[in-house]
């Protein structure tokens, strides 16, 4: 190609012709071009180190400006939040066996075996959420490692039981370990290894291993050997829900204590008792409804209590704020429908249910509490000291109101109710219209005359003699047996 050629066309190259006059800009053509070509200032800031005083080095200049920080800091108001006390169930939490309530059948033997020295190298714990077993795991642990033990009482005043006690900032030589996140076979025979050397400052190395049912069956292998034969200064403490997922051979290496469910009466009155530290007045009807959302669970009972006494109003926690918090059905919308299965009162029984609907309860949960009602009648009817033994749990003004409605029905209706609740429950499971249902059940309730078995011809024969009984005629001894007639020879 050639050099002359200007472009690929063999065109000249295109000049711009001159200009005369002022461009855009006002500016003349020279002023223009000397202004675009003109190099641009540079941005650059060159900042220089002030100079030293004399005397003062480096550091001093940096000591002295960290002061100066500090100073401004200073003088910033500082950030105050106020002091939030820890959850019930644990501040509460006990540290000796005799704070453990409703599991003697595990703490007096653990007691004796500690008083005896026949302490084993490794426990399983087993039983329902909540009911003492990482805690008695804690207790244990501190009563071997007690500067005064092994004994079944700690002391509470050397280092090891002030480190393992409520609030305390845990002791070395007593590891806790979450199955559920730690269970794998890597974890396992890091543990192992870590368990043959000695303790720190304490008697014993303690294993705690919660949820153990959750340690895969390869990390259940990498242990069994250690737990078998583990070194004397060794103890492990299994705690799970689920002893029949813990590996045979590792479960036969334990003594196995079962833990269970505390019961109401006494879980009612330890509620009681945390009420009166507290200083929060509670209703005695409300108590047996923490109790019951419990369900025998310590824990979950101290963390429902624990949300009424946060909503505490001044004049303490109200019946009516406990049913509306934990979604229970009221008493009065119990006694109500109660009352209108005793008169037949269709109309009452179905505006029952409109209200329910109306309030915002859920059906099943109102089926539920009319179950526990009819439940509650049942017991009353046919035991007539259950009140007084403690049979149902009630509070006492509501104890006078189920005597009356247990007479005002009868054992056989009531029992046929109870039944047509507890079958129409089981069927409302996955369906679309649970108020549909609840109405079903509820009219099926009302016709005893539609059931062609014994339960409905006994309620038939409750209703005829309640009648008898209202019009003052006296009904016969025994209902089920017919009288016969009277002949008379003259």
């Amino acid at each position: 190609m050639d050099e002359n050629d200007d472009d690929l066309f063999g065109e000249e190259a295109w000049e711009p012709p001159d200009q005369e006059g002022p461009d855009l800009f006002g500016q003349a053509p020279d002023e223009a071009a000397a202004d675009q070509f003109e190099p641009e200032a540079s941005t650059d800031l060159e900042i220089e180190d002030p100079p030293l005083e004399p005397g003062r080095s480096a550091a001093d200049v940096t000591a002295s400006l960290m002061q100066a920080v500090d100073a401004l800091r200073d003088t910033r108001e500082p950030v105050t939040r106020p002091e939030t006390p820890l959850a019930l169930y644990r501040r509460y939490r006990p540290d000796t066996f005799a704070d453990v309530i409703g599991q003697e059948h595990v703490t007096e033997p653990l007691q004796r075996a500690l008083l005896n020295n026949r302490v084993n190298h490794a426990y399983l714990f087993s039983g329902p959420r909540g009911c003492g077993k990482t805690t008695s795991a804690r207790i244990l642990a501190r009563c071997l490692n007690c500067a005064k033990g092994p004994t079944p009482t700690p002391c509470g005043e050397c280092q090891s039981c002030r480190d393992l006690a409520r609030g305390g900032v845990g002791s070395l030589d007593v590891i806790e370990i979450d199955a559920a996140s730690h269970g794998g076979v890597n974890e396992a025979r890091d543990l192992r290894e870590r368990a043959f050397f000695a303790p720190v400052h304490s008697r014993y190395k303690i294993y705690i291993i919660d949820e153990a049912h959750m340690v895969t069956k390869e990390g259940f292998n990498a242990l069994l050997k250690v737990v078998e034969e583990p070194p004397p200064h060794v103890k492990f403490i299994f705690a799970t829900t689920e002893p029949d997922k813990v590996l045979g051979t590792i479960r036969s290496r334990t003594h196995h204590y079962p833990f269970r469910l505390v019961p109401p009466k006494i879980l009612s009155a330890y509620l009681a008792e945390l009420c009166t530290a507290e200083g929060v007045k509670v209703e005695p009807s409300v108590l047996p409804l923490v109790v019951r959302a419990g369900a025998g669970s310590v824990r979950d009972s101290l963390s429902v209590l624990d949300q009424l006494l946060g909503g505490a109003a001044e004049e303490g926690v109200s019946y009516q704020q406990a049913t509306a918090l934990l979604g229970y059905t009221p008493d009065t919308l119990l006694d109500g429908i109660v009352d209108a299965f005793a008169a037949g009162d269709a109309e009452g029984v179905f505006a029952s249910i409109d209200k329910v609907i109306g309030v915002g309860q859920d059906p099943r949960r109102f089926a539920e509490d009319l179950l526990r009602r009819l439940r509650d009648l049942v017991i009353v009817a046919a035991v007539p000291d259950a009140l007084a033994t403690g049979l149902v749990d009630v509070a006492a003004d509501q104890g006078d109101r189920l005597t009356a409605q247990a007479k005002a029905l009868g054992p056989g209706e009531l029992t046929r109710a109870a039944e047509v609740i507890a079958n129409g429950l089981t069927e409302m499971r996955g369906t679309t219209a649970p108020r549909l249902h609840l109405e079903l059940m509820c009219a099926r309730v009302l016709l005893p005359g539609a059931d062609v078995g014994g339960r409905g011809v006994h309620a038939r024969l409750d209703r005829l003699e309640r009648r008898l009984a209202i019009g003052g005629v006296e009904a016969a001894p025994d209902a089920g047996a017919a009288t016969p007639p009277q002949v008379r020879f003259e």
